[in-house]
């Protein structure tokens, strides 16, 4: 997707992160369009700084101190993708599962909630969240789906226990596309997402 590999803020990172992780900060640096969707997690792009502290000490085996802010800022910087001039075109799919999850304790789940609420109000942003009850077309696996200027430059990462996973065949990215479009079909508007994010918020 990137052809010639130039340097950006994510090489700083390359001694100190695995390069997956890395890697996957280029790929949306160049990409022109990102759909997520999650089951447990916030999406990484749309997590506020401490909710992505709380998750991170959550890692087994445990990060050192060190370790997790290298992390945390690396994952605000990439959230910048969605600001600016040339912010990309952004739709997350979260399960109502993942709103409820309470890392970080109350407070935190309430300032995530509300910045959820807020962000997508943007217009390049667009979240949806997909119900108890709606079922389920998936195997609860996190996926990104990355698309490049062309189809031929897509890349989907998937989220595994052993850390990411990336996938360029075009059969698996018909898979991915096709599974993504079937979870739209069962999520939410944005308008009744946002209903939704807002009466959890206000039960908390």
């Amino acid at each position: 997707m990137t052809g010639g590999r130039t340097r950006g803020w994510w090489d700083e990172y390359r001694d100190h992160l695995p390069v997956a992780l890395v890697d996957l900060a280029e790929l949306e640096h160049h990409a022109v369009e990102l759909r997520v969707c999650l089951v447990i997690h916030i999406p990484a792009l749309l997590q506020t700084t401490d909710h992505a502290r709380a998750l991170f000490r959550e890692v087994a085996p445990p990060l050192l101190p060190y370790e997790v802010e290298h992390r945390l800022s690396h994952r605000i910087k990439r959230q910048g993708v969605l600001h600016g001039d040339q912010a990309v075109r952004y739709t997350a799919l979260i399960h109502e599962a993942a709103l409820r999850m309470g890392f970080g304790g109350r407070d935190i789940v309430r300032a995530q909630l509300q910045h959820l609420m807020d962000i997508g109000e943007r217009d390049n942003i667009t979240t949806r969240v997909i119900p108890f009850g709606s079922g389920f077309p998936g195997t609860g696996q996190s996926i990104d789906y990355l698309s490049g200027h062309v189809s031929q430059l897509d890349t989907v990462q998937l989220d595994t226990h052993h850390g990411c996973e990336f996938l360029d065949a075009q059969s698996q990215l018909t898979k991915y596309r096709s599974v993504l479009d079937r979870m739209e079909t069962a999520a939410l508007t944005p308008v009744a997402s946002r209903d939704l994010i807002h009466r959890l918020a206000r039960q908390l």
